[in-house]
């Protein structure tokens, strides 16, 4: 439990075994922020989908799954719609946001203080100071932001920063139907997630497993994790994210270090020539 007086963490747990793919989070997303259209209304072709992935217009983005299901006896997990009618296959679903990271690379590399971290301890672009540099693009273990092409400047989930100010729940979590987007407090969220993965286990659902939750990982844990029925990969997620700056600590040592040498190397040089 947070401190009196401190605001706690905030963030998101997405359970995708009740996600049944209807796009409420993403209209309400783009209809509370304001985010261009990605895509419109044309299937990819690969899949149900129409956005593909997140990125500058696409904040929050409803992944398709198709898998072969090679037990065809597995069991039915969360809602109905979830599971086709063609037998042999089976339909994952999952919505992806922005991680909020705890080590957030992009808030090391940005030059212009864009990005910040807000009260909430989400992560938020600053788009009246944003210089449209870019270096938070490759900065992200999980390829979330982009620049948009219309004017340049890196785009984002905000966790609706304005609504959480107001003390709303975010526009997508408030939009889900079957409660797949959960938001509150992080340490809650947790215990939450847990529970339901144990429940899930009891059920006969071994595959059932946490991903961004451990703040032991990579990226000491998300701000928005997820409970997913397969490997992170099935789900364009990296199995082991890591802080893409996690080495700039000790090369700015080096360079210090290389640099006061060559410092030393000089005077020497310019003494002697002296003498």
């Amino acid at each position: 439990m947070a401190e009196y007086g401190v605001q706690p963490r905030m963030g998101f747990f997405t359970d995708t075994s009740v996600c049944i793919g209807c796009k409420a989070c993403e209209v309400a997303c783009k209809e509370w922020n304001g985010v261009p259209e990605a895509g419109g209304q044309d299937l990819l072709g690969l899949s149900y989908d129409n956005t593909g992935d997140l990125g500058s217009n696409t904040w929050r983005h409803v992944a398709f799954i198709e898998q072969p299901a090679v037990d065809l006896g597995m069991p039915t997990v969360g809602a109905p719609e979830q599971q086709p009618e063609e037998p042999g296959v089976r339909w994952l679903m999952s919505s992806d946001v922005c991680k909020h990271c705890t080590h957030a690379a992009c808030l090391d590399v940005c030059p212009t203080g864009a990005l910040f971290r807000t009260e909430f301890d989400t992560v938020v672009v600053q788009q009246d100071i944003c210089n449209g540099c870019g270096y938070c693009v490759p900065a992200c273990p999980y390829g979330v932001i982009e620049k948009r092409e219309s004017d340049g400047r890196a785009f984002k989930c905000t966790l609706c920063y304005d609504r959480l100010g107001a003390g709303m729940e975010p526009a997508c979590a408030k939009a889900c139907p079957t409660d797949s987007i959960q938001f509150g407090e992080l340490d809650e969220l947790r215990e939450r997630a847990a529970a339901r993965v144990s429940a899930l286990h009891d059920d006969g659902v071994p595959e059932a497993r946490l991903y961004g939750h451990d703040p032991g990982d990579g990226v000491g844990g998300d701000g928005a994790f997820f409970l997913l029925l397969d490997e992170p990969e099935v789900y364009g997620f990296p199995p082991d994210p890591v802080v893409t700056t996690r080495d700039l600590p000790r090369m700015w040592k080096r360079a210090a270090t290389t640099a006061a040498g060559v410092a030393a190397a000089l005077v020497v040089s310019f003494l002697g020539r002296r003498r």
